[in-house]
């Protein structure tokens, strides 16, 4: 799975695909796809090996402390692995981890919130809205960067208000405000576990 993630950051998602990863291992496609069928089958393989990445640095929170401070661990270790490649947190999108030792990992995790009070639908919400919000977070955070091939002048705001003409001072307004990368994960991360913690007994 090394070599697909350097794939990966080369060329992006939509480069890659089986032939071109059996290509640079040089090796016959028939040959990999022995062990990978297609496309989403190497994205859940991608996806599973990044998620033992996260579960092993999980694993090292000590528990009964906080759940609030638990799930933004949860939350910051997830994006700085999603950050370590380019299109990290879309491989993520539609994935199946291949690896039940993976899925059992989040066992601990429902048991952590449920002991903190929430029930167990409410405790497998805040994991899914949790995941949900840094994937689509970092999803975001890449597409805009300069380093993923983004064009600067896509996301200029001078452009962007002459386009938007008048009527609209507050959408103008609320652009500049626009705070991107770790103070906006912050303060967004914050505003989605004050609607969690609202919902404890």
């Amino acid at each position: 799975m090394t070599t697909a993630l350097d794939l990966l950051n080369e060329q992006g998602m939509d480069a890659l695909t089986v032939r071109a990863l059996a290509s640079r291992l040089d090796v016959k496609a028939p040959a990999l796809y022995w062990h990978v069928r297609n496309k989403q089958e190497l994205l859940d393989e991608m996806a599973t090996f990044v998620m033992r990445r996260i579960t092993d640095a999980l694993a090292a929170i000590p528990r009964g402390g906080d759940w609030r401070d638990d799930v933004s661990a949860y939350a910051h270790v997830s994006r700085s692995e999603y950050l370590m490649h380019r299109d990290g947190a879309r491989i993520f999108s539609g994935t199946r981890f291949a690896d039940p030792e993976v899925v059992k990992a989040k066992e601990s995790w429902l048991e952590r919130l449920t002991a903190a009070g929430f029930s167990l639908p409410e405790a497998d919400d805040t994991l899914d809205l949790v995941t949900a919000f840094v994937v689509g977070f970092v999803i975001e955070e890449q597409e805009r960067s300069p380093s993923a091939g983004a064009d600067p002048a896509r996301y200029s705001l001078t452009e962007r208000d002459a386009w938007l003409g008048e009527g609209a001072e507050l959408v103008k307004a609320a652009g500049h405000l626009r705070d991107d990368g770790d103070p906006r994960f912050e303060r967004q991360l914050g505003i989605l576990l004050d609607g969690l913690a609202a919902r404890l007994p």
